[in-house]
């Protein structure tokens, strides 16, 4: 009996968190246009991820360079211009001269949140049905299962996402904030921001868009 009311309770954990890790999805809040830009829509944008981790830092610039140029956009991720590491604002400053950039679009990852939830513990009624070798006949049994509470806790990934100008000053044009909870891959979450950020991008005229 002990045996079974472990298995039943990890059963049960297991399917509410498959539950919960399915319905977490990406969101932007803190979306902001800079209201007096009227300028023509970018066309040329470099790609920008500040990630110390090589590997991660090509998927983030890729992931929105493909993004982009889904919409028609000329993008240009800056590993393919620097590979070590990141430019810094003299380099961009160099890479914009040199290849005609219009924008650029940078990734900066914020420190992560934790959000705790206690759930609630429950009683369930469990059928079970053993053979009885000496009746040669199945006999029913209903167990009362007690499942304990348990703390929840949820690990919010926050990046930022700028859009600058390289024209008019090289001012800000564009923000946004991705919030994922329990992001299970890199991969996943990238793609699934790329996907917002530009959307929202050619909503607001930030870009031009071919699907539009």
């Amino acid at each position: 009996m002990i045996q079974f009311r472990i298995t039943a309770h990890r059963m049960i954990m297991i399917c509410l968190i498959g539950q919960m890790c399915a319905c977490a999805t990406s969101s932007l809040v803190d979306v902001w246009r800079d209201p007096s830009f009227h300028a023509t829509h970018l066309g040329n944008i470099l790609v920008i991820a500040v990630q110390r981790d090589a590997t991660k830092r090509r998927i983030w610039e890729d992931a929105f360079s493909s993004e982009l140029a889904k919409r028609g956009v000329t993008a240009a991720s800056s590993y393919s211009l620097y590979p070590v590491a990141a430019p810094d604002t003299l380099q961009v400053m160099a890479a914009v001269q040199e290849n005609g950039f219009d924008g650029i679009l940078a990734i900066l990852r914020l420190s992560s949140e934790t959000n705790a939830q206690f759930i609630r513990g429950y009683t369930s009624i469990e059928k079970v049905d053993r053979y009885s070798s000496y009746w040669h006949r199945y006999w029913t049994h209903y167990l009362e299962i007690e499942h304990p509470g348990y703390i929840d806790s949820h690990t919010i990934d926050i990046r930022t996402i700028d859009v600058t100008t390289t024209g008019q000053g090289a001012r800000l044009i564009w923000s946004a904030t991705s919030r994922t909870p329990d992001p299970s891959s890199v991969l996943d979450v990238q793609q699934e921001i790329a996907g917002l950020v530009i959307s929202e991008m050619a909503k607001q005229r930030i870009i031009t868009s071919i699907n539009h």
